[in-house]
């Protein structure tokens, strides 16, 4: 008779969280869940056949708790701008759910930046329809321009280069938020692409200073 197992699968992946959180994917070793579970490897090898089996699994498992923080945000009075700000939370709680998410993923595993861009995007475009008045494709390009500068935010706090608070970070979103709307609104064609960049830009220049 085969030994009874004594974890249970939603354990060990637990515990290989634990294990990512100090050491980061490529510390993610049968030895090292086995000592945060306090037990051999053979409750590991028990579920996985193989630890690019179970990597898969805490992949999705990161993705699930960054999607806690998505649902977070979208409670929020304005939720696109809350989802931005969960985005941030998330990168400075989880910073290395954060980097096996978006700059070091697993082979084998769908997801990554882009997957994120087009999830959050489908969450919070009613709602920047209902604000902002636009369409749904002027919506999405909104939100597009807006994430890119939070994705570029999140990167530098996982690699510890952000030197803005919670507070500017929010202002920078705020004033792009206003320049990327009234963009849309007063620059005909600027969602599909359609317009004369030359001819806006020669125009824009010419204006005094304010």
């Amino acid at each position: 008779m085969p030994p009874k197992v004594k974890f249970q699968k939603e354990e060990i992946i637990e515990a290989a969280l634990n294990v990512v959180r100090r050491k980061g994917i490529d510390g993610l070793t049968a030895r090292e869940v086995a000592a945060e579970l306090s037990a051999s490897t053979r409750p590991i090898f028990t579920y996985y056949p193989s630890m690019d089996d179970l990597k898969r699994d805490v992949y999705e498992a990161a993705k699930r708790i960054h999607g806690d923080y998505i649902r977070a945000g979208l409670r929020a009075k304005i939720p696109f701008l809350g989802v931005g700000m969960q985005y941030l939370a998330f990168a400075r709680e989880e910073q290395a759910l954060y980097r096996l998410l978006y700059l070091t993923k697993p082979d084998g595993v769908t997801g990554g930046a882009e997957e994120s861009l087009r999830m959050s995007q489908e969450l919070v475009r009613a709602s920047i329809m209902e604000i902002y008045n636009v369409d749904a494709h002027t919506a999405d390009c909104y939100y597009r321009d807006l994430w890119l500068v939070v994705f570029s935010f999140a990167t530098m706090i996982v690699t510890d280069e952000c030197p803005f608070t919670d507070a500017q970070m929010q202002a920078i979103l705020t004033e792009m938020s206003l320049a990327v709307c009234k963009a849309y609104k007063e620059i005909p064609g600027l969602p599909t692409g359609d317009y004369d960049r030359d001819a806006i830009f020669t125009e824009l220049v010419k204006r005094p200073k304010p």
